[in-house]
């Protein structure tokens, strides 16, 4: 199954990623990946769709999808680097997925997320995603 980067999100002063399952007055109520468990969050949990999140190139900015998939070309079927990796070790694996990032704007402390995000996905989800053209299907499926 595909998974939709729209709807996988991440929150402020929370690890891992989470998958939304409804809206609230408040906020959303989302389940971990890992551990499937429910909660909500409220909007002061500053939640962003990884959809929405692009990293800094030379030639302007990379759409975490794209990174993704330029990451798995990279590794196969293995995982990437763990956060907790020498920082050359993940600086390495950007020189080869993404060799024109942008090192002034693009740290390590961003591509330690990014791998683990990676990971997470990779394990617990799906590396094949959604496009535009799938959510239109879908959502014409649904009317």
């Amino acid at each position: 199954m595909k998974t939709d980067l729209a709807k996988i999100l991440t929150a402020s002063g929370q690890s891992g990623l989470f998958l939304y399952i409804s809206s609230t007055r408040t906020g959303a109520v989302v389940e971990a990946l890992q551990t499937k468990k429910r909660t909500a969050f409220t909007a002061s949990n500053r939640i962003t769709s990884l959809a929405d999140i692009s990293i800094y190139t030379d030639d302007g900015e990379m759409k975490l999808q794209e990174v993704f998939g330029a990451i798995r070309t990279v590794l196969g079927d293995t995982d990437a680097p763990t956060s907790k990796a020498a920082p050359e070790e993940i600086k390495a694996l950007f020189e080869k997925a993404v060799p024109n990032y942008d090192g002034s704007r693009f740290y390590v402390s961003h591509m330690k997320k990014v791998v683990d995000w990676y990971n997470c996905l990779k394990n617990y989800a799906s590396l094949d995603f959604m496009t535009d053209e799938d959510r239109e299907a879908a959502a014409k499926e649904n009317k």
